[in-house]
């Protein structure tokens, strides 16, 4: 049955991670390069925190008027803050042996983006609302 599937069948493994102390000059890369909208932060594989996208646009200043504008700015004021100042802290996660319909119901009463997803308190995987979405458009 559908609503039983494990949430193994859409999760993304393994995660793009970062730690406390990595540079947001380092996570725009990341989210840029992968082309993702959130990142766990771990510590010896446990997650204490989450960045998403939209937390470090938040510490970016383009002046979308301004055609002088370059990516210094962006640098200079990351360098002011570290991903432990301004990830998400106190993170609800999933187990991995939970299923898509407890995922589904997460996202719908939480409104969470993403839930890292975690075996034994070890992060094994991410899993997000557009991998529900694909989910649910291959079975319906």
């Amino acid at each position: 049955m559908i609503r039983k599937a494990p949430i193994s069948m859409i999760m993304t493994s393994p995660v793009i991670t970062l730690h406390k102390d990595d540079s947001l000059e380092k996570a725009e890369q990341l989210f840029k390069q992968h082309r993702i909208r959130h990142i766990p932060v771990v510590t010896d594989g446990v997650v204490i925190g989450m960045l998403s996208y939209t937390d470090l646009l938040r510490f970016s200043f383009p002046d979308m008027t301004n055609n002088d504008y370059n990516d210094d700015t962006d640098v200079a004021v990351y360098n002011m803050f570290s991903i432990g100042q301004i990830m998400t802290r106190n993170i609800v996660t999933i187990s991995s042996s939970s299923s898509i319909k407890d995922v589904a119901e997460i996202f719908a009463t939480k409104e969470f983006h993403a839930l890292p997803v975690v075996s034994n308190s070890i992060l094994v995987g991410i899993v997000t609302t557009t991998d529900l979405i694909k989910y649910l458009l291959n079975h319906f």
